[in-house]
């Protein structure tokens, strides 16, 4: 049977689809057993190891809930900045004026190109020559202000390529019945483009909260991640399984994450379906002689 995309497959393509994936499953297998022979070689699959997360409390309160705490904290910092802030800039860059175009394209393009360790650090260091923050609180105002100069960014032009989307016909219609520029941007472009934003910008969000990591790997900054790698040095190099729930918290709140900003948009997309207010005959006519004013005194 054919198909718009592709042909059906013949006997022989098949026999070799049907080949192949016995032979990747075979491979498959032989590494998760080479891996499940290395790590056991190793005692990291011993229950001691693990124990500790399952019977006691000492791991989740004095090394991984501390860890959280501050991941969530610089997360939750940098989204609500970047967020109105990337918006800004993306309605920025589609201004008519050059003179505010032109600038804020540079500053997006400029920002966007340097890894958001570059500006962690140089954050670092900016707080330390001129400002009076202290040497507890640096980690987290450089990691937060690497995170919003860099995703503050790239929301701007996730912003600015979803208002593109639209169709014209709408920017045009409004530009008709007399609305001006601001009111056609916050009352007609902008609600329609979130909901097709919405998904980019959950995985925007989703590299905010994992990228906190990069302050802990080389700003000193006590997040999630840094936490278990002290936790892991504490148990007796008690690596894979440190940092195996460290990974199974990390994709509990991206999945906690994208799941809300699936709701989210569903919740939009009705909102949108049922917007429009449905007239009754009487309802018409009353609006119709209120239009036209007959019937009134």
């Amino acid at each position: 049977m054919s198909s718009v995309l592709y042909d059906a497959q013949g006997p022989r393509a098949k026999r070799r689809n049907v080949l192949l994936t016995v032979v990747f499953t075979v491979v498959l297998l032989a590494l998760l057993w080479w891996v499940y022979q290395v790590l056991d070689e190793k005692e990291q699959l011993d229950w001691a190891k693990w124990e500790m997360f399952f019977t006691g409390t000492e791991p989740w309160s004095t090394y991984i809930w501390p860890g959280l705490q501050n991941t969530l904290k610089a997360a939750a910092l940098a989204m609500v900045i970047a967020l109105p802030l990337g918006a800004v800039l993306g309605i920025a860059r589609l201004s008519d004026h050059a003179w505010v175009r032109i600038p804020v394209g540079v500053v997006v393009e400029f920002f966007r190109a340097i890894p958001v360790l570059v500006l962690m650090i140089f954050g670092l260091a900016l707080f330390s020559e001129y400002t009076d923050v202290s040497t507890q609180d640096r980690p987290l105002y450089a990691v937060v202000t690497g995170l919003v100069l860099y995703n503050a960014s790239v929301l701007a032009e996730i912003v600015r390529a979803g208002i593109l989307a639209l169709p014209k016909g709408q920017s045009e219609a409004a530009m008709a019945v007399g609305l001006r520029k601001g009111q056609l941007m916050r009352l007609i472009l902008l609600p329609q483009a979130v909901t097709t934003m919405l998904p980019a910008i959950v995985s925007q969000l989703v590299v905010i909260l994992k990228d906190t990591a990069l302050g802990g790997a080389v700003l000193t900054f006590p997040e999630l991640l840094a936490s278990a790698n002290t936790m892991s040095g504490y148990y007796g190099a008690n690596v894979i399984a440190s940092f195996t729930v460290v990974a199974v918290i990390y994709i509990a709140l991206n999945f906690a994450l994208t799941t809300f900003a699936g709701w989210l948009e569903q919740r939009l997309r009705r909102a949108k379906k049922s917007s429009g207010a449905v007239l009754g005959a009487n309802d018409a006519q009353v609006a119709g002689t209120a239009g036209t004013g007959a019937g009134g005194m």
